[in-house]
């Protein structure tokens, strides 16, 4: 029978360390006893081979450019499921029945207003602030309002938090849109689904009525299947992390919004169009390649490639199709989304590309699409947000179900100065 066990000597110090195994995916060497053991910390910077938790949600294979939501494969959701039937497969770890789905649903509609204080707390903004400050803020005051879901350790509290989350985001998300360019607030229409009354909410003026195209209702929904949830990334390790420490729902989902907003993270579609614009014109696509080839020019591709996936993203795969779908059908003519289709084109032939295994990712794509659906590029990341949240609230709730659980409290290798003695500012150099 094969050691479980990972023997380390260190300085003369040994350690024998249980190896964790997870259901699929590589062990993990469990290193809880390693100082005690050895007197050494390990030194893991961006924590690329750390495992924080253990996690029964999503599994990813980045060799393989595999992504499961509870054992699904991504790619059978996308094509026959919907956002709202994913959310409760994140949240209960199965996919619903036809009751269980009605019951949701209606749960998740009949939560949909935002407390009219919140309008009050919005217009205290600058008017031209992003609506990614709009919506950490909105949601973190949540907790000031709904104080029947302030305790973590409750479920039933935990659960109610979860749905008001997952109805309101979108409202509060319009509504910050919305108070941008001085349109007024509109309510939810609780008889429409889930997407499409988001995107009422969003564009529909009281003056007449909003005219859907279905091909972006279900462009939008597709787009929210594949960012629903993405295994431990920097925001779902910051819900997590906050949620340690016995925060509420609101406030450890407000910590997660705060780190979608980087452009290496949830604001990396808001800059690929900002790329694409600098580009400026299909004829420069070439030009563009090759500063991109050049490590000294400063100039790097946005959406290409990706931290985990070694091969390619199958979210891009997924998406690639639903963009060039929704080009033809809405028959956009946009300058700039020619510039992304021709780098597209150059970029999945071009060898460096090919040989570096840069493929266009979700972030690509989803950019384009947000694009021709006329989403302001500075509500692109909030567009994140509200598919995310389905899975914060997720790993939210699994972290407080679990036994075991613990403060997150990492180390560090102190690089500063070492002990040394005051002296009087007369005595000082």
């Amino acid at each position: 029978m094969p050691d479980k066990n990972a023997n380390l000597t260190v300085a003369g110090r040994s350690a024998s360390l249980p190896l964790v195994e997870g259901s699929q995916g590589p062990s993990c060497i469990d290193i809880t006893n390693l100082y005690r053991e050895t007197g050494h910390f390990t030194f893991d910077p961006g924590f690329g081979a750390t495992g924080s938790c253990k996690s029964a949600i999503t599994f990813i294979d980045g060799e393989k450019g595999v992504l499961l939501y509870r054992g699904y494969p991504i790619e059978q959701l996308a094509q026959k499921s919907n956002f709202l039937e994913v959310a409760y497969l994140l949240l209960e770890g199965e996919l619903p029945n036809a009751a269980q789905f009605t019951e949701f649903e209606h749960a998740i509609t009949h939560h949909t207003m935002m407390h009219e204080s919140v309008k009050n707390f919005l217009h205290g903004f600058h008017y031209d602030a992003h609506p990614m400050a709009m919506l950490c803020a909105s949601i973190a005051s949540l907790s000031a309002f709904y104080h029947d879901t302030a305790n973590p350790n409750d479920p039933e509290q935990r659960k109610l938090a979860a749905i008001r989350l997952i109805a309101k985001m979108p409202t509060i998300a319009a509504a910050a849109y919305r108070y941008s360019i001085g349109w007024p607030f509109r309510y939810p229409r609780n008889n429409l689904e889930y997407v499409t009354r988001f995107l009422h909410m969003m564009f529909e003026v009281p003056s007449e009525p909003l005219q859907l195209n279905p091909v972006v209702a279900e462009a939008l929904d597709l787009l929210f299947i594949l960012h629903a949830d993405h295994e431990q990334n920097a925001s779902t390790s910051t819900v997590r992390l906050v949620g340690s420490t016995g925060a509420n729902a609101y406030a450890s989902i407000a910590a997660g919004i705060a780190a979608l907003w980087g452009p290496a993270h949830g604001g990396a579609n808001e800059a690929v169009l900002k790329m694409l614009t600098e580009i400026g014109d299909a004829k420069h696509v070439d030009k563009a390649i090759a500063r991109a080839k050049d490590k000294e020019s400063g100039f790097r591709l946005m959406g290409f490639g990706h931290r985990v996936y070694k091969n390619f993203d199958p979210r891009a795969q997924i998406i690639r199709a639903k963009c060039h779908e929704v080009l033809d059908a809405l028959g956009v003519n946009d300058p700039l989304l020619e510039v992304a289709l021709k780098l597209e084109e150059v970029a999945l032939k071009d060898d460096y590309f090919i040989e570096h295994k840069l493929y266009p990712n979700v972030d690509f794509y989803s950019g384009i699409i947000y694009k021709a659906l006329k989403i302001p590029t500075e509500m692109f990341t909030v567009m994140f947000a509200i598919a995310r949240t389905a899975g914060w609230i997720a790993h939210w709730i699994e972290q407080h179900e679990m036994p075991g659980g613990r403060i997150f409290r990492p180390r560090q290798v102190y690089v500063g100065a070492t002990p040394r003695d005051y002296r009087a500012i007369d005595k000082r150099p």
